[in-house]
């Protein structure tokens, strides 16, 4: 995917995630979230930082909604290894330490 269409599903998966709020009031869900200190306004961020962030929106999405649904997500255990994998590709590519976000243990 392309930079700019990662950007595009940035700035969907945080519009479905306000619209959640509305009903749910996600604060303490969307920690990991805004840790990353990362918006889909951030143009100048790299590719890898955007889509960690979209994995990371992705598993907060699907927890909620299994959450008030009844039952456990096979759908979050699977984002959650490809968050550990982003989180990994960031740390690989990571430059000088000037990545702004907030370090999480794996």
């Amino acid at each position: 995917m392309y930079k700019d269409e990662l950007i595009q599903l940035h700035q969907f998966l945080v519009y479905v995630l306000k619209n959640m709020d509305e009903e749910y009031e996600l604060k303490e869900e969307c920690k990991d979230y805004l840790c990353l200190n990362i918006s889909p306004h951030h143009i100048h961020r790299t590719k890898a930082e955007h889509k960690h962030a979209i994995f990371v929106l992705s598993n907060t999405i699907s927890e909620v909604l299994a959450s008030n649904n009844g039952g456990g997500s096979n759908i979050s255990n699977g984002l959650s290894e490809l968050i550990k994998r982003s989180k990994r590709e960031l740390i690989k590519f990571q430059d000088d330490g000037n990545l702004n976000y907030q370090k999480v243990e794996l």
